[in-house]
């Protein structure tokens, strides 16, 4: 059944050990992210079988469908207050930035007899989530050391996910300043102190991070053995672990340039197209509902993705070597947002190869 979601299960435990390994070299230990892959329990299983301490999620939804994994449970999203009572019950440690979810958590915390733990997250500039390292974190953090079912299991922060900044050593040492703070204030040994994720591997590779750092969360590297800052490929991994197949619908030799005057799309957008005489076209099932087309690269390097509708994507084929028909597969490689799509959608099928 098309269009179909490959996952390769061999390539996917692969790249786990050899980048796990090489953050182990370096002190480090690994949450594996399955958002990316919507937490297909096969999937996440193999990640932790190949070496992950724990797995990290943005979604309770996704955090419920790995309950017979065993293995630590992470929420990476900062916790939404109405959701606190599932947050106690499923997870194991949340991210968090508000003292006023935090509140909530240790008082549900206490009513389901419980004790969680938390990484309070620093923003070291990157402006997504975190207290400002600039700002009164110690305050926050006052309190949170006086709460007797909440326990500050880790420092944490985010790089390149919004600002795009680059995690240098420099950037990363102002969280290594704070653990010390709460040590000699509290005399309290934070245990996890988290440099962030993929795009933190460079400084892995060039030896150039602090060992006060003991913690990454990872997921595209693992899925896609890409380090994030620069986009360079991670030695002896594989970018194909997950592929999108899918079936040509239409096959029609047809003009490159609209005729009539154009207007806007289906999407309220003004096309831009480039008049490049009679194009061969194939019409692909699948469509922007399931996938932005940006971000599909055909492994046939002779074909291109010129654009997509809600329900079709239009690959031009003229220059392929190969002769295609209606009815024939057309495979992709993807980028994080393009699994992160296909793997949410619930049009596409997915198919897990062992």
């Amino acid at each position: 059944m098309y269009p179909s979601l490959e996952i390769d299960l061999t390539k996917l435990r692969k790249n786990t050990e050899v980048i796990t390994s090489l953050c182990k070299e370096a002190g480090l230990e690994v949450y594996g992210v399955s958002k990316v892959f919507c937490a297909i329990p096969e999937a996440a299983q193999v990640m932790v079988d190949a070496g992950v301490v724990g797995l990290a999620d943005s979604r309770i939804a996704n955090i419920k469908k790995m309950s017979q994994i065993e293995a630590y449970k992470v929420l990476l999203r900062i916790p939404m207050q109405s959701m606190v009572k599932e947050v106690i019950k499923y997870v194991d440690l949340s991210f968090n930035s508000e003292i006023s979810t935090i509140r909530l958590l240790n008082q549900e915390a206490n009513q389901q007899n419980r004790v969680h733990d938390i990484m309070l997250m620093i923003d070291l500039g990157d402006l997504r989530e975190g207290i400002f390292f600039k700002d009164d974190y110690m305050t926050v953090i006052d309190e949170i050391m006086s709460m007797k079912h909440i326990n500050l299991k880790g420092l944490g922060t985010n790089l390149t996910c919004y600002g795009g900044i680059i995690p240098y050593p420099e950037t990363l040492n102002p969280l290594v300043k704070i653990k010390q703070e709460v040590l000699e204030k509290h005399n309290f040994e934070v245990e996890i102190l988290s440099a962030g994720n993929s795009s933190s591997i460079h400084l892995i590779e060039k030896g150039e991070i602090s060992p006060e750092f003991n913690n990454l969360r990872l997921g595209e590297s693992l899925v896609l053995g890409y380090e994030t800052a620069f986009g360079d490929r991670i030695k002896d991994t594989y970018n194909d672990v997950f592929t999108l197949k899918a079936e040509i619908v239409e096959l029609q030799e047809k003009p490159s340039y609209p005729l009539g005057e154009i207007g806007r799309d289906a999407f309220g957008n003004v096309p831009v197209i480039e008049d490049k005489g009679m194009m061969k076209r194939a019409i692909m099932g699948i469509g922007r509902q399931d996938v932005n087309p940006d971000n599909l690269i055909p492994f046939n390097d002779k074909i291109e993705v010129i654009g997509a509708s809600s329900d079709h994507l239009i690959v031009d084929v003229s220059n392929s070597d190969k002769n295609y028909q209606v009815g024939d597969i057309i495979e992709f490689e993807l980028t994080y947002g393009s699994l992160l799509n296909l793997a949410t959608s619930e049009y596409v099928y997915k198919k897990i190869k062992k």
